[in-house]
């Protein structure tokens, strides 16, 4: 199949087929973020999604989850959409679930009806990455969105039937650690995501925070910041049942559960971990 640039998937769309409706991220401002920084936004062609749908069809009883890509193919407009999940629903009888990237403001620009219209379709799940619940830090970052339009998105697409996976950046706030995560934490209870998963901040080389950064005027919190981070999100978030992970590469302390109901549990296991009683991932092994 055809994919232009680099790939990027959340962690559990590995077994996902992956159809690259739209190029790059129509944002493409956030300072730690380098993944479509070598891409201009634009739609694909109606015609080249469904082509490569088609080509799929070959593997059509392998197909359980369809991701479409890039960065947040939410964007694109309701004449893309629809061809692409009709195709998609008559092709591969084994499917269950559709999911893509999304800000906020693109679940926000899309009409309620419209937003019932993709559910009905076949698009059940969002990726929404807020990554701070801090609206300092947002702007710092260059989200794009305040926390409170992140909320306002998941309310409109909970309500169109769409699943939410939400996730939350650790250390990317600098200083304002402690801030960041009590947002963060306030934001995934107001959110009610079904998923919520942590990454943590990389300062990649050619992207606005590496430049801050080289300057001092930004640095990542040390490893036990980072999971002190972690811990008064897991301690103060709400959501009414999310499975949680930090299973992504970037992470030093790999976890999974369920909130509430493995809350004490992770964080036990935390405060371990900042004990030194359980070792941690390697730096060599982690990645982006």
């Amino acid at each position: 199949m055809r994919y232009e640039g680099k790939l990027y998937r959340p962690p559990s769309e590995a077994d996902a087929y992956i159809v690259q409706a739209t190029i790059g991220c129509s944002w493409n401002h956030c300072t730690y973020c380098d993944m479509y920084r070598d891409k201009t936004f634009r739609v694909r062609s109606v015609a080249e999604s469904l082509e490569d749908l088609d080509r799929a069809s070959a593997h059509a009883d392998e197909v359980t989850k369809l991701f479409v890509a890039d960065g947040d193919a939410l964007a694109m407009p309701m004449e893309h959409w629809l061809p692409i999940l009709e195709r998609a629903r008559a092709l591969f009888p084994r499917l269950r679930r559709v999911s893509s990237y999304a800000m906020a403001r693109n679940v926000r620009d899309k009409t309620d009806a419209e937003l019932r219209a993709l559910r009905e379709a076949g698009l059940s799940l969002l990726y929404i990455g807020p990554e701070s619940g801090d609206d300092v830090t947002l702007k710092r970052i260059a989200k794009g969105d305040t926390a409170l339009a992140h909320v306002d998105a998941a309310r409109r697409a909970h309500a169109a039937g769409m699943g939410l996976s939400v996730i939350a950046l650790l250390g990317i706030a600098g200083e304002r650690s402690r801030e960041h995560a009590e947002g963060t934490a306030e934001l995934v209870t107001a959110m009610d995501p079904e998923y919520f998963s942590a990454l943590t901040v990389t300062v990649v080389p050619g992207t606005p925070l590496y430049t801050l950064a080289r300057r001092g005027r930004f640095a990542v919190p040390p490893v036990e910041g980072l999971l002190r981070e972690l811990r008064t999100i897991v301690e103060r978030a709400r959501p009414t049942r999310a499975l949680f992970r930090t299973n992504h590469a970037s992470n030093y302390l790999p976890l999974g559960g369920e909130l509430p109901r493995d809350r004490a549990r992770i964080v036990e296991v935390i405060d371990a971990a900042l004990a030194g009683q359980i070792p941690l991932r390697p730096e060599a092994h982690r990645g982006l």
